[in-house]
């Protein structure tokens, strides 16, 4: 990918990370962890890959995206404010009384948010029907599909793999939030995951692993000519990653948070980002 694009995906990112570390300290509380493991990965979607417009939100043509993960809807928000879909000063409002930013995702409250989702598990199934649907109409557009790694123990998910395999759809991509942590541990520990490369690869998946913090890495991966068959990608990503106090909090699944430890945070992700640029 060109250098430049890659350099503004890394000011993206960034942007996101404080936009959501901000919202977070404002509501004194939220999904800290896994919001963070997914900025860089929206930055990228949002910033060249996705078919979308802010100014019209939901023409039948767009690129979708379902966060199945959606607690971990406030880096979601931070992104879609950020690109435009709604006003910036709206982020002070997460998870307040009104909001129409609530905890997890939900369309009807969201510009910018095609699904509704938190129930974990359950994301995967919804974007393969409305990929199956986008298929049966013979529109042009991809559904991309963000899942945790731990959500992935629920069963739901596997017979949606098989649907998408049996029916050979190649306009869903499936996005595995590969933090090795769930909400009460290591995914190791709690329900051995084995290898997701081999289980997906198993499907007929064209599956590709990469450094889910690395912004070129990720590009390249979703933008490169792929076979006419399901694909998944594997990002590997830690929980908390670019916000100083969750990376190292023993616990960062949902975390109290203060506007102390967001300027903290800012300051040191300002820091990271001129001494990748620089």
């Amino acid at each position: 990918m060109k250098e430049e694009l890659n350099r503004q995906l890394i000011i993206d990112a960034a942007e996101i990370r404080k936009l959501t570390i901000d919202a977070m300290a404002a509501a004194g509380y939220g999904h800290i962890g896994g919001s963070m493991s997914i900025c860089d990965l929206l930055a990228v979607l949002y910033g060249g890959v996705m078919r979308d417009d802010p100014h019209n939100p939901y023409v039948e043509c767009r690129d979708w995206l379902v966060l199945s993960k959606g607690h971990c809807g406030p880096a979601l928000y931070a992104t879609l404010a950020y690109k435009g879909f709604f006003d910036i000063e709206l982020m002070s409002t997460l998870n307040q009384g009104g909001t129409t930013l609530p905890s997890h995702c939900d369309r009807l409250k969201t510009v910018g948010i095609d699904i509704s989702t938190g129930s974990l598990g359950q994301g995967l199934s919804v974007a393969c029907g409305v990929a199956y649907a986008n298929q049966i109409k013979g529109l042009k557009s991809t559904v991309y599909c963000i899942v945790g790694d731990g959500e992935l123990q629920e069963g739901q998910n596997w017979e949606a793999v098989q649907f998408i395999a049996h029916r050979c759809m190649h306009n869903i991509v499936l996005l595995v939030d590969n933090n090795k942590r769930q909400l009460d541990g290591y995914t190791e520990d709690i329900c051995k995951p084995f290898s997701l490369l081999d289980k997906f690869s198993a499907f007929g998946f064209c599956t590709q692993e990469v450094d889910g913090h690395n912004t070129a890495e990720i590009f390249d991966a979703l933008t490169v000519n792929r076979q006419e068959k399901p694909y998944a990608l594997i990002l590997n990503t830690e929980k908390g990653h670019g916000c100083n106090f969750a990376e190292t909090s023993g616990f960062n699944h949902y975390m109290v948070i203060n506007e102390e430890m967001a300027e903290s945070a800012r300051a040191e992700i300002d820091r990271k980002v001129k001494e990748a640029l620089w």
